[in-house]
């Protein structure tokens, strides 16, 4: 049974069109910003579309010639990117990662690689091992594990282009909403798909989905939310309304890698529309903004017991609860990697913050470093956003011990940074926080960037 799309494509694009229609003249696209229509009627995003952050239009006067200048800057890496794209299709494949295909790894990644379905895989490891390549060999070891490449008769060249131009299209220079959280993420879904309760169930379709899905769930992220977008008045936060900005772009950027690299050309057309539409409804399910959405359903399935995954679209929403999970694991993570994440999150948060300070815009929540400490936005998130999520998830796995050692992992880490908390304030002598969340945060955790 195929999943109905999410939103009426066919209402976007004529309200695109009226805008269009009554909008005073567009100024001219960058080629990185090209969109592509297929015939699905979904509109897609070339790849290399960056989603330049255009102060311009903060009207800071007195930075107009160096914004310029950096306008140019960002237009010619933004060809050069896609010039690159050009390039893999061609053929012409770099000969540094060519090792990849002959599954000549480093023997540490090997031996990693046999260990991928462990919950205390190191991801940082793993990336220093494969040279910054995680995600295209991770990717490219579990498509042959899975047997995904045998079943839908894909080509391994092509498949290892499409997998570098993921990769690449990710940004390196984000602290967290890079390519390694997204191999991350992908070597989570991994380990949610092999669940006893679930993976009885799967086809060989939904597990491609679940892993195309958590590898491209944050593809091109500026590294900054979606409150930010809207209040700069990016073209993105037009283009799609205001609602779901990054989940639509990263899912229309992952269509039009797909069908550029045409991986998928050989199936029937029916079958990759599916694929893209289910695609997109998975990507989206990771909007924070549906937390409460998708909890209340998962809460009244338990209760009523009435799960049926014999049936494709329970099937398709438990994948949804499965990749959301994978998407916020981090503090359920050993306590070395789930720091890191922690930091580094942050780290974006404070950038994003300094950048709207810099143009006299309202710092976010969460994104004041000198008001917003790691240790105080962890325990929000950990309290309002993972634990009533994976408390759940274990209601429906059945409290394996991948899901009791996940809440397990939860609880000790929210114990160390209430301990880190405790510290700062005794070191600080001050009382402006008590390490307790207030209701008053609940809104804010659900309201912004998942940390």
């Amino acid at each position: 049974m195929k999943v109905a799309p999410c939103y009426d494509d066919t209402f976007e694009v004529q309200q695109l069109k009226s805008r269009q229609r009554f909008a005073p003249p567009a100024p001219a696209v960058r080629k990185g910003d090209a969109r592509v229509r297929g015939q699905t009627g979904v509109l897609s995003e070339r790849r290399g579309s960056y989603p330049f952050i255009d102060f311009r239009l903060l009207n800071n006067t007195t930075l107009s010639g160096e914004i310029g200048t950096k306008k140019k800057v960002k237009r010619l890496l933004s060809f050069q990117r896609y010039f690159h794209a050009s390039r893999l299709l061609r053929g012409i494949v770099p000969q540094a990662s060519l090792y990849l295909l002959d599954e000549d790894y480093l023997g540490q990644a090997r031996h990693m690689l046999s260990k991928v379905g462990m919950w205390d895989f190191d991801i940082f490891l793993f990336d220093r091992l494969t040279n910054g390549n995680s995600l295209v060999t991770l990717l490219c070891h579990l498509f042959n594990v899975h047997g995904l490449i045998h079943h839908f008769q894909l080509d391994m060249v092509t498949l290892h282009r499409f997998l570098v131009m993921v990769q690449e299209d990710y940004h390196s220079q984000n602290p967290y909403h890079n390519a390694v959280h997204a191999a991350d993420v992908t070597q989570a879904m991994h380990c949610y798909l092999r669940e006893p309760k679930l993976a009885n169930f799967l086809t060989p379709s939904d597990v491609m989905l679940g892993l195309l899905a958590a590898a491209a769930h944050d593809v091109d992220h500026p590294g900054v939310n979606q409150p930010f977008l809207i209040k700069t008045k990016h073209h993105l936060a037009s283009l799609y309304q205001n609602v779901s900005v990054l989940e639509n772009h990263h899912w229309r950027s992952t269509i039009g890698m797909l069908r550029e690299s045409r991986l998928l050309a050989h199936l029937p057309k029916e079958v990759t529309q599916d694929i893209e539409q289910q695609l997109g409804s998975l990507i989206l399910a990771t909007d924070i903004n549906r937390q409460n959405e998708f909890l209340i359903r998962l809460k009244s399935h338990l209760d009523n017991q009435d799960l049926r995954l014999e049936d494709a679209q329970d099937r398709h929403f438990m994948l949804q609860i499965a990749l959301k999970c994978a998407d916020i694991c981090n503090p359920c993570r050993l306590w070395d990697l789930s720091k890191q994440w922690s930091e580094r999150v942050c780290e974006e948060f404070y950038r994003q913050g300094d950048l709207e300070q810099k143009f006299e815009l309202e710092i976010s929540p969460l994104c004041n470093q000198q008001k917003d400490t790691i240790p105080s936005i962890q325990i929000g998130f950990m309290t309002y956003i993972v634990e009533p999520l994976f408390e759940r998830w274990a209601q429906f796995t059945g409290d394996t011990p991948l899901s009791e050692n996940m809440l397990n992992h939860l609880r000790r880490n929210k114990a160390k940074w209430r301990s880190l908390l405790h510290k700062q304030h005794s070191s600080s002598r001050s009382n402006d926080h008590s390490g307790q969340v207030t209701g008053s945060q609940e809104q804010t955790y659900n309201e912004e960037e998942t940390p």
